[in-house]
């Protein structure tokens, strides 16, 4: 199916009632694009690897949506220019002009896969294997069978392994994973992490995450790891402000591991310490290196003992012991 795409340039003050508007005539998913700063709210519930990097506010703003271009649009068209000019008589909608672009026939939920093959983490340590990370998509080849080997489709969920957070993290569980390993796994995303303690030996994990897409994430993976009964537990909730979210989770844990960004490490830390067990491990990244100080400063505030610092690429991992 094709797609016409049309997009208004306006201002950060009319934004929201054009995009009001478009619904009203029929229009579904308007994008929205402007430089707003975020809020701490907004940057906490999103599910990225790393914020997006923001120009200075000039008051512009975006909006675009899509119609089917195998019909046609101008009935449509006509009726927005005529709700713009009337919107333009009585608050600043700057120019209100808009340019159409026809989009390509592509599948756009699977078109990412042609860029996500198997590849390699590297051992650390001299006897350790290396693990390869095989996406749903792909064969095992034949000369990889008996190798350690994780398959995974991120889907809508953040982990495919291929991030140097990621990365750390693994690293950083493969080192303190034991049989006896009771995991908390905060942002699990994929469940990539979870899936990789568990093949560490762990004992058991359970997991939190924002975003539902998680669900069906980490259920797909957890199958095709051979992990249906392993007893994973994933729980939707903000586990930092949520009583409720805490308690289901439960205390006493051995790990907890966190591959969120600085920003919410933050305010996690704190909290999160209270499930961990004296003694036990926290593990953490999604840390860009000129947060690395701010995060080890709030790990120690938190009364954790900082045990390792780790980088790879522009990225760091924190880990501390309670």
């Amino acid at each position: 199916m094709k797609f016409n795409k049309y997009t208004i340039k306006t201002t950060t003050e009319a934004e929201d009632i054009i995009s009001s508007t478009l619904m009203d005539l029929g229009i579904e998913g308007v994008e929205i694009e402007d430089n707003i700063p975020l809020t701490d709210k907004e940057k906490a519930a999103m599910f990225v690897d790393i914020l997006p990097q923001l120009k200075a506010d000039d008051g512009t703003a975006y909006l675009s949506f899509y119609l089917d271009a195998d019909v046609d649009n101008e009935p449509v068209l006509e009726s927005v220019r005529a709700e713009l000019e009337d919107i333009k008589s009585f608050m600043d909608a700057g120019d209100c002009t808009m340019i159409a672009t026809q989009l390509q026939d592509t599948d756009y939920l699977n078109n990412w896969k042609q860029y996500f093959h198997q590849f390699y983490i590297n051992a650390d340590n001299p006897g350790e294997e290396d693990i390869l990370i095989v996406p749903s998509w792909e064969e095992v080849k034949p000369e990889d069978d008996g190798k350690m080997i994780i398959h995974i489709d991120p889907g809508t969920a953040f982990g495919t392994g291929m991030h140097e957070t990621t990365q750390l993290c693994i690293r950083a569980l493969r080192k303190y994973v034991n049989k006896d390993t009771k995991l908390l796994d905060v942002g699990t995303g994929s469940g990539i992490l979870s899936i990789m303690a568990y093949k560490f030996g762990a004992a058991s994990a359970t997991g939190t995450d924002l975003d539902p897409c998680a669900i069906e994430a980490v259920q797909d993976n957890m199958e095709k790891n051979g992990l249906s009964e392993a007893g994973f537990k994933l729980i939707i909730g903000n586990i930092i402000d949520s009583k409720e979210i805490q308690d289901e989770a439960g205390y006493d844990y051995d790990i907890v591991v966190a591959n969120i960004l600085a920003e919410v490490l933050l305010p996690l830390t704190p909290v999160i310490i209270n499930h961990l067990k004296p003694g036990g491990i926290y593990i953490t990244s999604g840390i860009i290196e000129d947060k690395e100080q701010v995060v080890v400063d709030a790990v120690k505030a938190a009364g954790l003992k900082v045990l390792e610092v780790n980088r790879q690429g522009e990225w760091v991992s924190v880990t501390a012991r309670r």
